[in-house]
């Protein structure tokens, strides 16, 4: 936010040669300053010329009906500027199977809302009954555990298959769970679990 002036938008949509300059050191974990420029030059592409974010994940869905579909629709149109092939790596493809946890939890940020007021619930092009639950270690941990998911991979496969048993809990808003399981597995520990082969209730 400091390096973009606390104003990411207006810095993406008046971004010139001469910022660049300010991202070059930019390191974390894996996530380079190359992968950051490319980032910004995709989001200013996405913004000036797709519409935005929004509209671009709404139209994906509007074409493919998925979540799959729409996360495969929106990795085509981030990719569609000049890239170098190590920035493929932050960028989820669930055609390969991907579990695309970090995509997942931002569509249940931006789509989903409750009277809790936990998600923004900000866009409307998606229904919540689609949204597919972030599934990463400690979710799936949990999932297993209550009997909720087969599947040892944490792949997309296991995230359709995981998100299919709680559409049977909730039809209308399956990824509320999210905060369970994962609350579950994060805060109790895997020593607390207790394995069972059946589904039960949560």
């Amino acid at each position: 936010m400091d390096l973009m002036d606390n104003d990411p938008f207006d810095f993406l949509c008046n971004f010139k040669k001469g910022d660049q300059v300010r991202f070059e050191r930019f390191v974390h974990r894996t996530f380079n300053g190359g992968d950051c420029l490319f980032f910004l030059h995709s989001l200013r592409n996405i913004y000036l010329n797709h519409g935005g974010l929004e509209a671009v994940f709404s139209e994906g869905y509007a074409a493919e009906g998925t979540i799959f579909g729409t996360l495969n629709y929106f990795r085509r149109v981030f990719l569609s500027i000049p890239y170098e092939k190590h920035v493929c790596k932050h960028i989820a493809d669930v055609s390969a199977n991907a579990s695309a946890k970090r995509l997942n939890m931002f569509l249940r940020w931006m789509v989903r809302s409750d009277e809790h007021e936990v998600d923004f619930g900000l866009w409307k092009g998606i229904p919540t009954s689609s949204l597919m639950l972030p599934l990463d270690v400690h979710t799936g941990d949990v999932a297993r555990a209550y009997g909720l998911l087969t599947r040892k991979q944490n792949d997309w496969k296991a995230v359709e298959e995981v998100t299919d048993v709680l559409r049977t809990l909730d039809a209308n808003d399956p990824v509320k769970y999210d905060f369970a399981l994962f609350g579950i597995g994060a805060f109790e520990g895997k020593e607390d679990l207790i394995y069972t082969p059946t589904r039960s209730k949560l």
